[in-house]
């Protein structure tokens, strides 16, 4: 019998819940019939806790409370899965918060459970009595006033769940209908179950999970066509927004987290707004589209290129090189909608070339929800247009998908890029502040010198693009570009560099005078 739920017993804890859960995950899944039946509840459980365990795993032996705490609250947020997922992780982040600084003993352990309800409670935007929040809650209210003994708070835990589980058959119609307890607090009981275990030092090998007693006849809502998840990196301050929007969007709304990484769970017809919410607040990441109902759209068959393009000339060239284009405006970045409905109509097999670093995150968004209707998609690198259209020019819709992906990806990797730009406000910059009227020459995306002359600046940026392995150099003007700015590169070019191939493009972009590629 433990005294202290010390890191040791923390992580004994951890590992015998994720096997537990793994054993009970079949029968937790046919338990799912809410928010949608989609029977992934035990899986999603699971493969929660097994993030935590592993997590923890990868810490020294020796590692203290705070850390092991830490890395467990963190691991659970990293690893959440589905809705309860996400909700279990925010109780672990609650238990955490007590327990990280404390001995571990019975009193912690109460406080913490307690933490963990008010937690988990506080991110469902719409909370639903019936589910994982209720038999949290009635934990929470089971163990305020027992005494001060690990043991026993632990038991009273575990008990508690099991008779909270059976109390959510009446508490939520769609589980009365299907004779079913709510699947995710059939987790969460198991997991108490395993921290009552480990405290007692009483292991059993299988946990028992309530059988349906009605034939389950539940659909899944025609409403929420996609589950939405990702991890998000923003402010607290835009939480609350994302909060409100996406609230608007659709339901089953959970985001956990804090200290500036947040897990997001949403079900909502367009996969795409949401995504697009978390870009107005943050950046987000291992973004996950899980269809669950609804029409689909089918793809066009075959390979395909989409392009982004911030100009009339550039939209030209890469449409006349086959590519479907998304068009967007100087300094700009193109809607999330528009981007998935140029992939889908690209083809099965279809390479995104973004063109610049800001559009990276969208496209990547976009090829998620696209592979989650079927269609194989990669996002290349590309950083400019140029980068962009070096890719389309080796492009060959013959070769095997893969090794047309590693054909353009070479080809723009060996493309360096650089422009001009002519401020129109003051900015600081790597290379210093550059003020109204000056001229920033930008490097492989980096502001690296400041000038007072458009065409002296943009030879100084073709100069420092130039090395001696250097083949072909491509040069892009901009919509106003001065004809002296192309003659000066130009000049340059044929007195220090008669090797090299010159291609001149127009590519009517605006506020960028002349792009410029060396590859």
């Amino acid at each position: 019998m433990l005294d202290v739920l010390d890191p040791p017993a923390v992580r004994r804890w951890l590992r015998h819940c994720a096997d537990a859960l793994g054993k009970a995950r079949a029968e937790i899944d046919a338990l799912n019939v809410f928010p949608v039946p989609d029977g992934d509840t035990g899986t999603n459980l699971h493969l929660t806790l097994l993030s935590a365990a592993e997590a923890l795993d990868g810490l020294p032996r020796d590692a203290g409370s705070d850390t092991t705490w830490q890395t467990l609250a963190r691991g659970a947020l990293l690893g959440a899965r589905g809705n309860s997922g996400v909700i279990v992780s925010q109780a672990i982040r609650g238990m955490a918060e007590v327990l990280r600084r404390a001995e571990g003993r019975g009193a912690d352990l109460r406080d913490g459970l307690v933490k963990a309800a008010e937690l988990a409670r506080a991110a469902v935007v719409r909370p639903v009595e019936g589910t994982l929040l209720s038999v949290l809650s009635a934990v929470a209210g089971a163990v305020r006033d027992a005494p001060d003994d690990l043991a026993e708070v632990a038991r009273r835990a575990a008990e508690e769940a099991r008779k909270a589980l059976r109390r959510t058959t009446g508490q939520l119609d769609v589980l009365a209908r299907n004779g079913v307890v709510d699947a995710g607090g059939a987790g969460l009981a198991i997991i108490l179950e395993s921290l009552a275990e480990v405290v007692s030092e009483a292991y059993s090998d299988r946990h028992e999970v309530p059988a349906p007693t009605e034939k389950i006849t539940a659909e899944a809502d025609a409403g929420a066509g996609y589950e939405v998840m990702y991890l998000l990196d923003a402010e607290q301050a835009g939480i609350d927004r994302l909060r409100t929007e996406l609230d608007s969007l659709g339901d089953s709304l959970v985001v956990v987290g804090g200290d500036g990484l947040w897990n997001v769970h949403v079900h909502v017809d367009d996969a795409g707004a949401a995504i697009e919410a978390a870009l107005g607040v943050g950046r987000p990441h291992r973004i996950r589209v899980t269809y669950l109902g609804g029409r689909t759209h089918e793809p066009s068959h075959g390979r395909g290129v989409v392009a982004v393009a911030a100009g009339d000339g550039l939209t030209a060239l890469f449409r006349q090189a086959g590519a479907v284009v998304v068009r967007r405006d100087p300094g700009s970045t193109p809607s999330l909608a528009a981007v998935m409905q140029a992939v889908k109509e690209a083809g099965t097999e279809v390479v995104v070339l973004p063109n610049d670093g800001g559009v990276q995150a969208v496209a990547a968004a976009a090829a998620e929800v696209a592979r989650e209707e079927g269609v194989t998609v990669s996002v290349l690198p590309t950083k400019a247009s140029v980068q962009g259209l070096a890719a389309l020019a080796v492009h060959d819709p013959l070769r095997r998908f893969d090794d047309d992906v590693v054909a353009m990806t070479d080809a723009a990797g060996h493309t360096r890029h650089g422009h001009v730009w002519v401020a129109d406000r003051e900015v600081m910059t790597s290379a210093g502040i550059c003020g109204p009227g000056d001229v920033l020459g930008v490097v492989d995306g980096e502001a690296a010198l400041i000038g007072t002359a458009l065409a002296d600046t943009a030879v100084e940026v073709t100069r420092r693009l130039l090395s001696g392995g250097s083949e072909l150099v491509t040069l892009v003007t901009g919509a106003d570009a001065p004809g002296d700015v192309l003659r000066a590169v130009q000049g340059h070019l044929e007195a220090t560099r008669p090797d090299l191939e010159v291609t001149v493009l127009e590519g009517g972009q605006g506020g960028y005078p002349i792009l410029i590629g060396v590859e």
